[in-house]
């Protein structure tokens, strides 16, 4: 599939709110094979045109690229609203799925409206299925957690965020980051002043990349789950069922 909904992310390899001296160029190192890199897809939660979600989700997507994984950002201002086009029938929501199946880990910012995530945000995770023709857009994937306020520090957004991954099926890692007051942290030209916030949302991608490459050898076997083999009426290989017994025995 052709991506016409992904961002072009300025200045990519532009950090200037970022210390490298104190910066693992590879975190997951390791902790398990961290190539090919990572894939991470990002979601943001506003269609303003100086969205403070959509900053901070570029500022994370150039910090994952500075940590050696791949990043895309998906743009829903074209999203329409689930249940509104009949079958789903859409080439954002295609799209949209396509990135989900495409990624590893995700990143999902929403700014906080009146004391939840935004419609937007909603909406895009509202389109993403947890099953689809057999396939799994979210399931086994990590998520790494992010809101940003105008007023003061509140973590209502990345509660709710936490909420939906739970129930995506997804791995939310324990980091996550919330921006108060976000006009303030931000630049003219869109880019983030070095604060403790934007330390924390540094912390939030490195453990992202952390988790996802710890846990890609294992995705599979993370969703294989008993009530589903049952619903397919597929059995367990014998040797398995070999390796709990003997495992059973080994612990008594």
């Amino acid at each position: 599939m052709t991506f016409e909904r992904l961002r072009d992310l300025p200045d990519p390899d532009t950090l200037p709110a970022l210390d490298p001296a104190f910066a693992h160029r590879r975190p997951a190192l390791g902790l398990g094979d961290d190539q090919p890199p990572p894939r991470i897809l990002l979601l943001y939660g506003s269609l303003r045109e100086r969205s403070f979600s959509r900053l901070a989700v570029e500022e994370a997507a150039r910090l994952l690229r500075f940590f050696g994984a791949e990043a895309r950002i998906f743009d829903p201002s074209d999203l329409p609203l689930p249940d509104q086009i009949s079958g789903d029938d859409h080439p954002a929501v295609r799209e949209l799925r396509a990135l989900s199946m495409w990624s590893e880990g995700q990143v999902w910012c929403s700014p906080e409206r009146h004391g939840a995530v935004t419609s937007i945000m909603k909406a895009q995770i509202d389109h993403l299925p947890l099953e689809m023709k057999g396939m799994r857009p979210t399931q086994g994937r990590t998520l790494a957690v992010m809101q940003v306020s105008g007023g003061s520090q509140s973590f209502n957004a990345v509660n709710t965020l936490r909420l939906l991954g739970r129930w995506m099926r997804m791995v939310t890692i324990p980091n996550q980051s919330s921006i108060a007051m976000a006009y303030r942290e931000f630049d003219e030209a869109g880019r983030m002043k070095p604060s403790s916030y934007y330390d924390r949302i540094v912390d939030v991608m490195e453990e992202l990349v952390r988790f996802t490459v710890l846990l890609r050898p294992h995705a599979d076997q993370l969703v294989d789950r008993y009530s589903e083999r049952r619903q397919r009426d597929e059995a367990v290989d014998a040797s398995d069922l070999a390796t709990v017994s003997a495992g059973l025995r080994n612990a008594e």
